[in-house]
């Protein structure tokens, strides 16, 4: 294992103001990242989803596809707009990284395991090994070992660093009344043999909630959290086909469950989010939220007031690959009145720029608004008859009209 004097001699090898890709989520190894901000006096910090704490001052360009509470409103941020599945061709041309941070299993016969989260560190491991560069890896017994392409060899890391550092939990959302109600409405649509995408939060665990009783369900997901460790616990899950998806962040039970657990496959976000891969699933559900829908079907889910919030993400590849799949359909799952900011949910037109469109349904606590293969006028009726907040339908009427949709 190395100290921090090996890591600094590592790192002197780097260009100026190098780019470090450090594993995201809630699986940022801390203690290394910490001692990489003191060895570097500027640098370009790449994290997913990047969690409070990540270095903030003069000299480090926090940059990301996909905004977490660490970077969020942060002047120092660089957001750069992409698909989380086209990434990893980001780093192969306009954004090569040159040194790459990973949080581990401690060794074992040659390997390590990146634990919960893959996603798209393996695409940054070969190309930072590509051009020359240094690959970091935090080894913790408190890593959990996964299977699939969480597996690297020992080999491809040049500085080990032995830090026993746990990764960080997060409890279960509480279920009220709104997202029982939006989980159960999505749970309905849900039949046997259905493949999942899973999300965390409160309306997906209320929707899990309504399918412990269906069997032969299958998972192929970005991510998934306790709530598909519930629905393997009651039997709803074929046993025959692995949980698929590229990282995941829950409880401690979670991590001591997929530890070490072949039911449990970790891919790279190439593979996961690829529309044609998610495309070949059997009946996908793909369930996201968004801030902001209108009544051309259009969502808005990465930005208030004009400030980036978070980003595409993955909901633009699987609302694609769910709409191509055979029995497949894609569903936004809101509350039809936003609380924190006292507005309505469902609008005329968004006024920010546009993440996805045209999903299968919209589904609030309010009802199921049917969109897809429904004219535009008829689209908008849905919307504002079964999504809308009462308060708001009338106004949303007469604004339809305006726009010239009419049913």
């Amino acid at each position: 294992m190395a100290g921090p004097a090996d890591l600094r001699s590592a790192l002197r090898r780097l260009p100026a103001d190098p780019r470090v890709v450090v594993a995201g989520n809630y699986a940022t190894p801390w203690h290394t990242l910490g001692l990489v901000d003191e060895a570097l006096a500027s640098y370009r910090l790449w994290m997913l989803n990047a969690q409070t704490g990540v270095p903030d001052r003069d000299g480090v360009t926090l940059e990301t596809s996909f905004v977490g509470p660490g970077m969020r409103r942060n002047p120092r941020l660089s957001y750069i707009p992409s698909r989380l599945s086209m990434v990893p061709t980001l780093f192969a041309t306009a954004l090569p990284p040159d040194a790459v941070v990973l949080h581990t299993t401690r060794p074992r016969g040659g390997r390590v395991s990146l634990g919960a989260e893959v996603n798209v560190l393996p695409a940054a491991l070969e190309q930072v090994r590509r051009r020359g560069g240094v690959v970091v890896a935090q080894v913790s017994r408190h890593v959990p070992w996964t299977f699939g392409d969480a597996e690297i060899d020992v080999d491809q890391v040049d500085v080990l660093v032995d830090a026993d550092e746990p990764l960080l939990t997060t409890p279960e959302a509480a279920i009220g009344d709104d997202a029982a109600r939006i989980g159960a409405l999505v749970a309905e649509r849900v039949q046997d043999g259905a493949t999942l995408q899973t999300g965390i939060g409160a309306v997906p665990d209320a929707t899990v909630s309504g399918l412990v009783e269906r069997r032969g369900l299958r998972v192929w997901s970005e991510m998934f959290s306790d709530s598909v460790l519930r629905l393997e616990r009651a039997g709803a899950l074929d046993t025959s086909v692995p949980i698929t998806a590229s990282f995941l962040f829950g409880s401690e039970e979670l991590l001591e469950w997929v530890d070490g657990n072949d039911r449990v496959h970790l891919a790279r976000t190439e593979v996961t989010n690829d529309p044609g891969r998610i495309a070949r699933n059997p009946a996908m559900v793909s369930v996201n939220t968004a801030l902001q829908v209108d009544l051309f079907g259009q969502a808005n889910a990465s930005r208030i007031d004009a400030r980036i919030h978070s980003g595409f993400g993955g909901q633009t590849d699987f609302i694609v690959g769910a709409l191509h799949s055979p029995g497949g359909q894609a569903i936004l799952a809101l509350r039809s009145w936003h609380p924190k900011a006292d507005c309505s949910t469902i609008v005329a037109m968004v006024d920010e720029p546009v993440t996805s469109f045209q999903t299968s349904a919209v589904v609030t606590e309010q009802g199921v608004a049917e969109v897809f293969g429904s004219s535009e006028g008829e689209q908008a009726r849905q919307l504002i008859e079964h999504a809308a907040h009462p308060s708001v339908r009338e106004e949303l009427r007469e604004e339809a009209q305006a726009l010239g949709l009419r049913w």
